[in-house]
Formats: C-alpha cells, structure tokens, sequence
C-alpha cells in the first residue's frame, strides 16, 4: 500500500524514468531546498513509492542562462545508453524562455548543456518539452508550448541536440478562446505522450498552475497519429470543463503529470499538486512562500477508449502500490 504524496516535497513537473539498472528516476522542477538552491531534482525508487533524494542532476547551469533561476520542467530519456535532458530555461539578459537539452552517460547525472538553447520565444511559449520516439515511424519528436499559445510538436535530428532540418513546428492543442473562469483549456502546457492499445494520448495541463488562485488540471486529447490530430476529451465530450484529475478536499490544482509503467505493465500518473495542509514554503523567487507543489501518484485504467482514474483521486487514503 502507498499514501500520497510519495515525495512530501516541493517538486514540481515530474518526468519518472525506469532506468536500463531497474531504478526508477524521478526528475523535477529547480527549487530551493535547505537554503540550496538545486537546478535540476533526481530521486530514484526501486517501487515508486519510495524515494530516495540525490540532489543535483545538473550543477552547471549552461553558459547561456548562467544567472537564471528559471530552469523548469525536465524530461529525460535514455538511448544506448546515454541520458538526454530537455529542458526549460531563462537566457540571460532575456525576457522569454527557452528549450534546451543536456546530456549524461548515467541517469542521475550530471548532465552536460550542449551550449546553445534549442529554441527560443516571447514570454512562456518555449516550456514543457517531452521527448517521445513514435513506435510507428522511429521518428523522434519533441513537444512543447504555453504561453498562452499551443502545444507544438517538432521532429528532432538524429543526435536529438537539435531539430531535423527542414523540419516544422506543427501546433497539436489551442487554448479556447473566452473568459470562462472554470475552463482548464484557457492555457494548456505540460504535454506528455503515452501510446496505448492502438492510440496515443495527449496528456496536458491546464490553466493557472500556482499561487493563492491555483486552478489546474490534467487533461487529455488522443489520435491514432503521434502528430495528429488530436481530439481532446472535452471535446468528444462536449464539456469545456472536463478533466482527467482536479482538485478536490484533499489535493489542489494537480497537473504536469507523467505517466510510468510498473514491473506488471500497469500505468501510473504521477503528477504534483498543492497540499492545503502546507500550500507554500521558502521558495527561489518568493521570499514569503510560493506554491509547494508535492508528488502524487493515481493508478490509471483506460474505459472506452479514453484514461479514467479511481473515484475520489487524487486521493490522501492508502491505496494499492505499484508492482515495482
């Protein structure tokens, strides 16, 4: 049996990667811990309930964003044996952010910047990047986008440290239009990828991740294309207010998930959310608190053709554990 949250510690935007030595790693948000400020979080598991913190997956920050305190949301994945890191970051002197990626020969690090950003933007459009290999094609691709904007998706090259040239962003998921204060799709960011059964699902997050009005969600699109198109459940649903996981007494604004498979082919969710119990705490950029978003974790079945969690998730009571 395991409890949420399966880390009681501010770490935001989880990628959960079951590494070729059969640890589980867990990846999150820079943040400050003990008065430390940590660019990238790694912890590993040998059951995904129980974490051990290692610290520091990335202690230089790279050249081009030396002075930032705004590297956010990473996604690893391995290939023969090397780590890729892609990543979102603040250049220096800049107003927007940027995607990067960074390498390593083990999955806890360090990882190395390659020394350039991948792609840059205005404001918040250039965050959330996941890496996913199509099984269909072998190509592989990266999605991204917030900002207010779309979720884009863009073939990378061959050596994964740039895009394939003559390549094009496609945009996969607009925000709606409208000032509906209850429509998670207002801003949607935080892709993720799964393909299951025959379709690919679009996991994404929506609307105000953070703060005294936190409202955020996971959603879900699917296609039988890893590029589309994409139809979102509150569309097939025709409910803007549909959602896969949201708040509830327990948990506050969850989002930014990852879905991970355990030893028997089961998926999981894992995402953060705020606790109420202790919602803020000594943040980088707040010296009076910001949100502390913790990890939890939602076993995830799929019902006529579209991801469903329990009844009640996310939930605070014990529930069974992951097979490990």
């Amino acid at each position: 049996m395991y409890t949420n949250p399966i880390i009681n510690e501010n770490f935001p935007d989880p990628t959960i990667l079951r590494a070729p030595d059969g640890w589980y790693y867990a990846y999150g948000t820079q943040t400050k811990r003990d008065g430390v400020i940590i660019n990238l979080q790694v912890a590993r598991s040998q059951n995904v309930v129980d974490w051990e913190y290692l610290g520091e997956g990335l202690p230089q920050k790279p050249v081009w964003a030396a002075a930032s305190q705004k590297i956010w949301a990473p996604h690893v994945s391995e290939h023969g044996g090397r780590y890729y890191l892609y990543y979102s970051a603040r250049p220096d002197g800049a107003d927007g952010l940027s995607l990067a990626v960074a390498v390593a020969n083990a999955p806890a690090g360090p990882f190395v910047d390659s020394g350039q950003p991948l792609l840059s933007g205005p404001g918040f459009t250039c965050i959330d990047p996941m890496a996913f290999d199509d099984p269909a094609t072998g190509r592989r691709l990266l999605y991204w986008g917030s900002g207010f904007g779309p979720i884009w998706v863009r073939e990378l090259a061959d050596d994964r440290l740039s895009f394939r040239p003559g390549s094009a962003a496609q945009a996969l998921i607009h925000p709606t239009p409208g000032h509906d204060p209850d429509d998670y799709h207002r801003l949607v960011e935080a892709a993720w990828v799964h393909h299951h059964a025959g379709w690919y699902y679009l996991f994404f997050s929506g609307d105000n991740c953070c703060g005294a009005h936190a409202h955020y969600a996971v959603l879900v699109a699917r296609a039988r294309h890893a590029t589309g198109p994409y139809q979102t459940q509150a569309a097939a649903q025709a409910n803007p207010h549909a959602a896969l996981l949201a708040a509830n007494a327990h948990w506050r604004a969850p989002g930014h998930n990852c879905v991970v498979t355990d030893g028997a082919g089961q998926d999981w969710l894992a995402c953060h959310a705020i606790d109420p119990q202790q919602p803020t705490f000594d943040a980088i950029d707040d010296s009076e608190g910001y949100s502390r978003r913790v990890l939890i974790l939602e076993r995830l079945e799929y019902a006529e053709g579209w991801p469903v969690v329990a009844p009640g998730a996310p939930a605070r009571s014990p529930r069974p554990a992951p097979a490990g």
